[in-house]
């Protein structure tokens, strides 16, 4: 009798395989990042864990990737300005991941259901006060952009990124932390030099690397406004 196959092992080997590839490819884009936590205790040495699991997500944030870090409960005070035509709600979607460790008030290290964490974001502590901040979280559509007259139709305007504004920066239409920001740094091949000026006025800097592309002579900003 001809030997069948064992679907469930080879479909379980298949998984494996491409999990390796997943973590072999976003580690090597964050491997000396800001966001490389492998050779951190608290982190399993994992470079995902922090932020992502396979079971048991946390989902109450619609459409979360797998989050498997606390989420923030703060009230964020948000940028306001008489010149501001959208409305800056509070922190929703991606932002709210980001904030989840960048408010200050959540551990880094809350995560995979540990709540006690003891371990707080320093660099890049952005607090719950998001008054002096690029508006975040805020719609925008054609409709804005008409409105407004100083910025360009995400629909129709290619963001240098391959596509539109809208399919390549935006989350469900709305401006979030990851409009600018790669949040796995998928470009970083320089190690810790790629994204830190680590002796800079006796301090560490953080380069515009972590930015989808270049804000040289304000290059991002331009993808969105006119000048």
């Amino acid at each position: 009798m001809k030997h069948q196959p064992n679907i469930k092992i080879i479909t379980k080997n298949i998984l494996v395989l491409l999990l390796l590839f997943i973590n072999t490819a976003y580690g090597q884009g964050l491997k000396s990042s800001h966001h490389d936590f492998s050779g951190a205790s608290w982190s399993g040495n994992n470079y995902c864990k922090p932020c992502h699991t396979p079971h048991n997500a946390n989902m109450n944030e619609p459409n979360s990737p797998l989050w498997n870090h606390q989420l923030t409960n703060a009230v964020f005070e948000m940028y306001s300005s008489p010149t501001l035509d959208g409305i800056s709600g509070q922190p929703s979607g991606n932002t709210k991941l980001c904030l989840s460790c960048h408010d200050g008030i959540v551990a880094v290290d809350n995560h995979s259901g540990n709540t006690n964490g003891t371990k707080f974001t320093s660099f890049g502590n952005l607090t719950s006060d998001l008054k002096n901040d690029h508006p975040i979280s805020i719609t925008y559509d054609t409709a804005l952009a008409l409105a407004d007259g100083r910025l360009y139709d995400p629909s129709t305007t290619l963001s240098g990124l391959g596509s539109t504004i809208k399919d390549d920066l935006l989350e469900n239409n709305k401006l979030e932390c990851t409009s600018c920001h790669d949040v796995h740094i998928s470009r970083n091949t320089q190690g810790c030099s790629g994204c830190h000026n680590i002796h800079a006025n006796g301090g560490m800097v953080t380069k515009t690397l972590s930015l989808w592309k270049s804000n040289d002579g304000s290059a991002l900003c331009f993808t969105c406004h006119k000048k």
